[in-house]
């Protein structure tokens, strides 16, 4: 598994899937919906997933002497990988705005969803919808992967839409708090999204691995 994680690493990965990664800082942008960063991380795995098909990556994989399954693995670590370093990237992006850029007034008066855990909570959830109707869609063939993205892009939009929404609801005005503000609940929602993310995700790739091992490439 871990030279089949070098392969994924070094040969089959985009260079924009590491260049996109930074794009986790966008959680510092006031007045923009910043949730948006988690899209454009996925549109760089995306772009990796488009250059190992086009170098028949898959077909080459699956003729090593290893099992069909340790193929869709190795691509679910790397996908988890590139994910979990544009969360990292949300995570300090979060707590900068929660402590040394606390008194900007451009985070202050920001009218949209404002960096905080529940922000990041809903991030993983964007990532695990990638993970469950693109890479697990594109397992199904091995080959196809213009739906699963289109759908994937339409399921992100309007997560994305949700999670800006939310806030502006009577009553749920907490979601949007600000710096510490209703910290227990913050970290609580950043919880479930991160068990959300892992379960969705595990189930996924196990999914992945059942579709892969009846493909008859």
């Amino acid at each position: 598994m871990r030279n089949l994680l070098r392969k994924e690493m070094k040969l089959s990965a985009s260079i924009l899937s590491y260049l996109f990664i930074p794009l986790g800082f966008m959680f510092l942008l006031p007045g923009y919906p910043i949730l948006l960063g988690t899209f454009f991380i996925s549109q760089g795995l995306f772009q990796s997933f488009q250059s190992a098909r086009e170098a028949n990556d898959i077909v080459f994989s699956a003729l090593l002497p290893i099992a069909k399954r340790d193929v869709v693995k190795a691509k679910y670590i790397f996908v988890c990988l590139i994910q979990i370093c544009g969360t990292i990237l949300m995570i300090i992006s979060t707590l900068l705005r929660m402590t040394v850029f606390s008194e900007v007034l451009a985070y202050r008066n920001n009218a949209l969803m404002n960096a905080n855990f529940f922000a990041v909570g809903m991030a993983l959830i964007v990532f695990a919808w990638f993970n469950l109707i693109f890479v697990r869609g594109f397992f199904k063939t091995a080959y196809k992967f213009g739906l699963p993205y289109v759908t994937f892009i339409i399921v992100s939009f309007l997560t994305i839409l949700i999670a800006e929404v939310l806030h502006h609801i009577p009553g749920l005005e907490r979601l949007n708090a600000f710096g510490t503000d209703a910290l227990g609940l913050q970290l609580s929602l950043f919880a479930a999204g991160l068990l959300i993310y892992l379960v969705i995700t595990v189930g996924s790739c196990l999914s992945a691995c059942r579709h892969f091992e009846k493909l008859d490439l």
